[in-house]
């Protein structure tokens, strides 16, 4: 069957393949006439479109050699003696005679698999090409003018007809820097987007030839056209964003604005992937600190970084600085490099209560001067001794307090339990059973409790933390059903007073042993250590710890009354509760006095003043508004008003580099300036003058009068005395 399957996979791959061999050459033809009649940029949207439209053919044509055809082609051959139809059918549902023959027809393929693939169409591909080919060949070789004596009956006057003139082609041939990688390219549209410092060719052509032609920019600049073999041509760099357009004298029919928009290189952008914080907190006895930075640039980054590294050293006043660096090479795309490296804490003479500042500096391959960028500074802040310390003693607090809170994701896999084994079970044992879990609520609520410095009903004494499971899964929450009764006993052994002074929790004697500090406490003493601890909590928690409660209590009463399924929303908003809790944070201050480092008299201030003056920064003036722009835009607005553009065309020159975009201002005031009747030439240039204007700063409002209320009660006021 797997052999079937892949010659049945060949068949309809050589069906795609003579489709695509049958289109290209006219998808080429088609390109071709759109190069000659319409332009580059036409002919590559003609050539995609096509190819586009060959590769749809040939996955539609290959999926028409679906099943049934693979079955009437094996029906066909002979070689499934008409039984073609068991071969795909379900193994299953067939009789054993069926099955028989299925597989004697298998095994008969295995041996003698006839060809599916169809033949080559060696004569219609030969033909499709030699036609596309020489459609291709005369669109690109007929000759772009036409015959002199067509064109003398034409013009009779030559070159001396009248009227403006016309641009017949127009090309821009864009060379970009070998930095950036972008390939050459030329296009037939003379707006562009192109990198900076590139160069630009242009090559024009003219219904007849002018005396003189030029390229007039919006800032005044001029760029001559060159005549050569029937086109005028001139090259420039480009720099700056600018507007320009084709002059010629006489002059042409076709005098609009074309925008050349250039990219500047960006500076290279580095990332720091590790550590993911800017200040991170070194562990005790840390000796390597790993670093990872990523270097992103629009054109490349280099390979090589330098990586700074400086040691802090001392405290207080007598801080000493040793900077080194290191010389790092980079893996990945010339975009997207990645840089690591790995500390030694001890090479760098790294000590306790030190810290350790690294910084990557990379570059571009911009030329000839590459562009620098920085990755922030991370920072590897090593503990001292005393920290370590106060960090160890605050752990040792910290990992007592959440020891009690796991214990209720059980009591609602118990109770969710339960509910699915309903119907198999008693209902005096259904009630009995929930019942058991409602103690086990009751226990761990008391637990809780205690943490809110609450003695109450008795409740056992919390077990201690080696005894208490170490993991939030429901394996370590779990409780053995023969303590049911247990749990059942302890709910009862309490006194109205919430104290038990005489026994032990669960309602038997433990002879005290001797000599033991806690056992003669519990016996002749009263403890308070969970009412102390509750004073650890921040108010915050202590009022979430009680919502929790508030749900046990809620989910206790449903699962004593044997309704599980009314108890499941209290336990789950317990739970959440529970979490919150266990996520809070908690504050231990050491209670020791400041260790201030000795002051290094030599590095004190010594008093004298003498050239000392006030630092008090003058207010810098804010720039006023051109009135003349505001008054040429409040005259765009009126009907009969004109502006002076040749002013506001130097303001704009003067002030584009504050203008939000200068090259659609300038672009407004060129087409008024060949427009003036135009209302929708003014109305958008007024609009960009609205967006350039400055806007005002706000005021304070002034506080309206008062109604005859408010007067009344204010002059209530003045009257007392």
């Amino acid at each position: 069957m797997k052999t079937l399957q892949q010659a049945w996979q060949h068949a309809r791959r050589r069906r795609a393949a003579i489709t695509v061999l049958l289109g290209l050459p006219w998808a080429l033809a088609a390109a071709a006439l759109a190069l000659r009649l319409s332009g580059f940029d036409i002919a590559c949207v003609v050539a995609t479109v096509a190819l586009l439209l060959i590769a749809a053919v040939a996955k539609t044509r290959a999926r028409q050699l679906d099943r049934r055809w693979l079955q009437r082609r094996l029906d066909a051959s002979g070689a499934s003696e008409d039984s073609a139809d068991l071969l795909f059918a379900n193994a299953a549902t067939l009789n054993p005679l069926q099955q028989r023959q299925r597989t004697h027809v298998l095994a008969a393929l295995e041996r003698n698999l006839p060809e599916l693939r169809p033949r080559w169409p060696r004569r219609a591909v030969a033909l499709c090409w030699i036609g596309g080919i020489a459609v291709a060949v005369l669109a690109l070789g007929w000759p772009h003018n036409a015959a002199p004596g067509t064109a003398a009956l034409a013009t009779p006057q030559g070159s001396s007809q009248a009227g403006p003139l016309r641009l017949q082609s127009t090309r821009l041939h864009i060379d970009a820097p070998a930095y950036t990688g972008q390939p050459t390219r030329t296009q037939n549209a003379l707006d562009a987007k192109v990198a900076a410092d590139s160069r630009l060719s242009w090559s024009l052509r003219f219904d007849r030839a002018p005396s003189k032609a030029w390229l007039q920019f919006h800032d005044g600049r001029r760029l001559p056209l060159r005549e050569h073999d029937g086109e005028w041509q001139a090259q420039d760099v480009a720099r700056t964003p600018v507007l320009y357009r084709v002059v010629s004298e006489p002059a042409l029919a076709d005098t609009r604005l074309h925008r050349l928009d250039v990219v500047a290189d960006r500076a290279p952008t580095v990332r720091v992937i590790d550590p993911a914080a800017s200040l991170v907190l070194g562990s005790p006895g840390q000796r390597k600190w790993t670093l990872r930075f990523e270097a992103s640039d629009d054109h490349g980054v280099l390979p090589q970084a330098t990586l700074s590294i400086t040691t802090t050293q001392g405290s207080g006043e007598n801080i000493t600085f040793v900077r080194r660096s290191v010389t790092l090479n980079g893996s990945g795309e010339a975009t997207a490099r990645r840089f690591a490296h790995t500390l030694d804490l001890a090479a760098l003479g790294a000590q306790p209560g030190n810290d350790v500042i690294a910084q990557l500096e990379v570059r571009d391959n911009h030329a000839p001067t590459a562009q620098v960028g920085r990755s922030s500074s991370v920072i590897l802040r090593l503990p001292s001794t005393e920290a370590v310390l106060g960090a160890e003693l605050e752990g040792r607090i910290k990992k007592t307090l959440p020891a009690y809170f796991r214990s209720q994701r059980q009591i609602i896999i118990d109770a969710e339990a339960l509910i699915r084994e309903r119907r198999g079970v008693a209902a005096d044992t259904f009630i009995k059973r929930s019942d058991a879990i409602g103690v086990d609520q009751r226990i761990l609520r008391l637990r809780y409790g205690q943490f809110l410095g609450e003695e109450s009903e008795g409740a056992p004494k919390p077990p201690p933390t080696s005894d208490l499971p170490t993991s939030d899964t429901p394996a370590a929450d779990a409780h053995d059903d023969d303590h049911e009764h247990d749990h059942e006993a302890q709910a009862g052994a309490h006194d109205e007073h919430g104290h038990d002074h005489g026994g032990a929790a669960n309602g038997r004697d433990t002879p005290p042993v001797f000599g033991s500090a806690t056992d003669v406490l519990s016996e002749y003493g009263h403890t308070h250590d969970h009412a102390e601890a509750a004073t650890l909590l921040d108010p915050q928690t202590r009022a979430t710890l009680k919502a929790a409660l508030d749900q046990m209590w809620s989910a206790e009463g449903e699962l004593r009354q044997g309704r599980p399924e009314q108890a499941l929303p209290f336990a789950y908003k317990a739970l959440a509760f529970i979490k919150q809790v266990q996520q809070a944070e908690r504050i231990y201050l050491a209670r020791v006095g400041p260790e201030l480092p000795p002051i290094d008299e030599g590095r004190r201030l010594s008093g004298d003043r003498a050239g000392l003056a006030s630092r008090a920064l003058p207010l810098a003036a804010r720039t006023p508004l051109d009135p003349a722009v505001v008054e040429a835009w409040q005259r765009l607005g009126d009907e009969g008003g004109t502006p002076d553009l040749n002013m506001l065309a130097a303001w704009q020159q003067r002030n584009s580099a504050f203008l939000p975009d200068a090259l659609d201002l300038a672009a407004a005031i060129e087409q008024l300036r060949i427009e003036p009747g135009c209302t929708e030439c003014r109305q958008r240039l007024r609009a960009q003058l609205w967006r350039a204007l400055q806007r005002p700063l706000p005021q304070v409002m002034r506080r309206s009068a008062a109604d005859a209320m408010g007067q009344r009660y204010l002059d209530a006021l003045e009257a007392q005395p």
